[in-house]
């Protein structure tokens, strides 16, 4: 009688990814900077453009990139 070889089957066990925590809409001090920074820079850019108004969103912005040293 010919002997029967058994095949064993392995199932790739799934891997462990760690998770990196989102920090969406919350400010951490390493990564961004507080809204009253952001509101004094902002206000600043505000005052240097001649107190335009209709602008504030894109002092807002130029103001957290320039914390975060983003600028261009």
């Amino acid at each position: 009688m010919a002997e029967k070889t058994k095949k064993v089957s392995t199932t790739a066990k799934p891997r462990k990814t760690t998770a990196k925590k989102e920090t969406i809409g919350k400010n951490t001090a390493s990564t961004a900077a507080s809204p009253e920074e952001v509101a004094k820079l902002a206000h600043r850019f505000w005052a240097e453009r001649g107190r335009q108004h209709g602008r504030d969103a894109e002092d807002w912005f130029r103001a957290e990139q320039e914390l975060l040293g983003k600028a261009s």
